[in-house]
């Protein structure tokens, strides 16, 4: 059954809103706002339901044609029938609403959102081999809710380095797996920048993974060493923006007397990536990260330092802040994963002696609810900015300065 709805607005995760004729909420999957659209059913709840747009009857003058033949299929990119050059003003608009809904508060008027090339920018990403019907190795990615693979030749959002790889070696990597019957194997891909590939899939051979798997990454004039197997920022044209954005709330917080160039302290840190291009700015920095394969990489990227303690400790961040009491106004950057800070970790931030932090956030909401929580214990915010390092794709980075 098709349902005629107007779209309201977008909401987060680049739905769009409308109401059925019962009242429920509908977010349709495809609709622009403004736009009337049928809209089929996918998802039918007592309080709510999702559908996708099957025809658009009146179209909004922000729609396009998507770049890409898998559009709609695969798992990816789920904004391309929104105007590149529209999509920051469409995030904002979704952020600033769920800032005032889940906050309670207003962000700031000089919110801005940070971008960068529309396509070809993603230096990261996870592709699927396996041997078609004929023997031939094919790549592609997991199709929308779905374990089945949408295959291409070529991404337009992948960087033209993974593309070429991919092309010129894909076969070569599933070479040892040929025969396996059904047999699919999860590929993660790293392009340092510099078309240099490094590439990791699980059970990977140490000899293999020595070759292969690692990478180092010039950014601020530091060089991080990293792996395929760990996480690291996607977009590397971009990455840059959000680094001196990172270094000005940083100086800031020194020039202001509300943090201390003694000990920076880095929660969530991976491979030690702020930690390092920050690391001149102190006498002490403590990097807290719970997955050794990053620790590996924070011992080599923090190195020896002259005059400077450095510590990189294997831990859940909440557990390392429990158990050591931060009675210094410390400088403390926050990176956690899409879940937020675990209330512990948040409860002892506020009774820490710590009067300002860097939030760098994946996932919009927990930010908001997050910033609710430091707001109600004494916590203003004194600078916002969004970085939309997936374009595309409804996803986007932000980084809040909290101080007290």
């Amino acid at each position: 059954m098709l349902f005629k709805l107007r779209i309201e607005k977008m909401v987060q995760g680049g739905e769009g809103f409308a109401r059925l004729p019962d009242g429920r909420a509908c977010f349709v999957q495809g609709g622009l706002p403004n736009e009337l659209c049928n809209v089929e059913l996918v998802q039918n709840k007592k309080d709510f339901a999702r559908g996708r747009a099957v025809e658009i009857l009146e179209r909004s003058d922000d729609r396009v044609q998507s770049k890409c033949a898998l559009f709609g299929k695969c798992g990816g990119c789920s904004l391309q029938h929104l105007d590149p050059l529209k999509q920051s003003a469409y995030l904002e608009r979704v952020e600033r609403e769920n800032f005032r809904r889940l906050a309670h508060a207003e962000l700031p008027e000089n919110f801005a959102i940070h971008v960068g090339p529309a396509w070809d920018y993603r230096n990261r990403a996870r592709v699927v081999l396996k041997a078609d019907k004929s023997g031939k190795v094919v790549y592609g990615f997991r199709k929308q809710e779905s374990r089945s693979i949408a295959t291409f030749e070529s991404c337009p959002v992948l960087t033209p380095a993974l593309n070429a790889f991919l092309k010129e070696n894909a076969a070569k990597i599933f070479a040892p797996f040929v025969g396996r019957r059904a047999f699919e194997l999860d590929v993660n891909l790293f392009d340092n920048g510099k078309g240099e590939i490094s590439y990791f899939y699980r059970d990977m051979p140490a000899k293999e993974f020595a070759k292969n798997a690692c990478s180092v990454v010039d950014i601020a004039g530091c060089k991080i060493h990293s792996d395929a197997s760990v996480f690291f920022q996607s977009n590397l044209s971009l990455l840059p923006e959000l680094v001196k954005s990172v270094q000005v709330a940083v100086d800031e917080g020194i020039a202001s007397g509300e943090a201390s160039d003694a000990w920076l302290i880095d929660l969530f840190s991976g491979v030690g990536f702020f930690a390092a291009i920050l690391k001149d700015r102190f006498k002490k920095i403590t990097t807290v990260e719970r997955d050794d394969g990053c620790l590996k990489h924070a011992k080599v990227n923090l190195g020896e330092s002259v005059g400077r303690v450095v510590e990189n400790v294997s831990a859940p961040a909440e557990n390392w802040l429990v158990e050591n009491v931060v009675d210094t106004p410390a400088t403390l950057i926050v990176d956690p994963p899409r879940t937020g800070l675990p209330l512990d970790a948040l409860n002892a931030i506020v009774k820490s002696s710590v009067n300002r932090l860097v939030y760098v956030s994946c996932d919009p909401v927990t930010l908001a609810r997050d910033y609710a929580k430091f707001a109600a214990a004494g916590f203003s915010l004194k600078k916002a900015e969004g970085f939309a390092f997936y374009p595309q794709t409804p996803h986007l980075e932000m980084l809040f300065v909290l101080s007290r």
